[in-house]
């Protein structure tokens, strides 16, 4: 049975499609019946994912990773984060899918099926990292509200789909353009008709960047339901709140889209560094943009046992939003010197970089191993924690993890 076949109008057959296992004899099923797997569905099982990731939240679905399971330079599905903002769609026809293009500097207000997305514009495919503006957020002090993500709210798939631009360029786009706004199919918690739970964009220039891309296929496959079945915008270096699920409609506006979770302080930091615990109008909030640069140490696992004598063969990845890594260091004694690490070039714009490092261990006892990656511009990760902002976003503190060696 095609997975679309399945799909139904109600949460739980959906996630029957997440699980991707057939229901035989479905039809036969009584209207309204859930069948007994899903009365109490199992998140790894639904989405697929390693039963060592956290979940954060069921309502929304908020899912983390951890580090040792993102050592994969390409990120497989079952390490991928989930950060959803309201609840599943319940229909999904991937036959009848549309996407429109419309609002106020648009030439010409179309629409376009899935196929004819798929049949009309060139396809591309780029590794592009995505992140939670939120990553890291639990390390914050005093605490900031939100969901208390560690370091584990990062991605690099690889995406297949169209340019924006190249659509953008057919249906036309006026002088007065300023930004885009995505709107998608899924649900506000309080099933409120017609409330979004997300609707985010960026500027018309990063919208037209080669690399993002309307997309349809994660690492050779169609998209899971839970990143974005059957149409997801992916837009690489900039939280992963812009790369909007399930979209259904893109509009062109001529002045910064102003949809739910782009005011007041979602997804904004204090334009101006404040104290620990100050409180910040709106008005002096900034739309977060480019990912500051950061790293992370996926192998070995933190708490790793090594004997006197071995050497340590480790590595990870970093990234920098919409600039480059330059280079990444390691320390074994608490930042007070720093060695430099082997560091390979993105394989496209916005994946991220793959290092690696070799080190030996004077005597017994703790480390730590810690890693601090540059951008192309000069900029280091901190030490410590960056500035203190109200919502807890850009945690881009170095990563570290401890060893014993005996």
């Amino acid at each position: 049975m095609h997975r679309r076949d399945f799909v139904s109008k109600t949460f739980l057959a959906s996630a029957t499609l997440i699980g991707g296992t057939t229901i035989v004899f479905g039809k036969f099923m009584p209207k309204n019946y859930t069948p007994l797997l899903l009365q109490d569905p199992d998140p790894f099982t639904l989405f697929k994912k390693n039963k060592d990731m956290l979940v954060l939240n069921d309502k929304p679905w908020n899912i983390e990773s951890r580090a040792h399971l993102l050592n994969d330079k390409i990120t497989p599905n079952s390490s991928m984060f989930v950060r959803n903002n309201g609840l599943l769609p319940e229909q999904i026809d991937e036959d009848n899918w549309m996407l429109t293009i419309d609002g106020e500097a648009v030439e010409n207000e179309t629409t376009f099926t899935l196929s004819e997305l798929k049949s009309k514009f060139k396809q591309y495919t780029y590794q592009l990292t995505l992140e939670c503006g939120g990553n890291g957020r639990k390390e914050f002090n005093p605490p900031a509200k939100g969901n208390q993500w560690g370091v584990g709210a990062v991605h690099c798939a690889k995406w297949t789909g169209v340019r924006l631009a190249d659509v953008l360029k057919v249906v036309g786009v006026t002088s007065e353009a300023v930004y885009i706004g995505y709107h998608a199919a899924d649900i506000h918690l309080s099933r409120t008709p017609n409330k979004e739970p997300i609707s985010r964009g960026c500027p018309i220039e990063k919208a037209m960047q080669n690399e993002t891309l309307l997309a349809f296929e994660m690492n050779g496959a169609p998209i899971p339901v839970a990143h974005g079945f059957p149409l997801r915008l992916v837009v690489g270096g900039w939280p992963a709140s812009v790369s909007g699920k399930w979209i259904n409609r893109i509009s062109i506006r001529n002045k910064v889209h102003d949809g739910e979770k782009m005011n007041g302080q979602a997804y904004r930091v204090p334009c101006k560094p404040v104290s620990p615990g100050e409180k910040v109008a709106d008005e002096d909030m900034c739309i977060i943009e480019s990912m500051p640069v950061k790293s992370l140490i996926t192998y070995p696992k933190t708490g790793a046992m090594l004997k006197l004598g071995q050497t340590l063969r480790f590595n990870g990845h970093a990234w920098a939003g919409d600039l480059e890594v330059e280079k990444v260091e390691f320390s074994i004694d608490f930042g007070a010197t720093w060695q430099l690490c082997e560091l390979e070039a993105p394989v496209n714009k916005h994946a991220w970089q793959h290092f690696s490092g070799t080190t030996n261990f004077p005597t017994e006892g703790y480390y730590e191993l810690w890693a601090r990656a540059t951008d192309s511009q000069g900029k280091s990760q901190p030490m410590v924690l960056p500035g203190w902002n109200p919502k807890g976003y850009l945690n881009n503190a170095c990563h570290r993890i401890a060893l014993k060696v005996s």
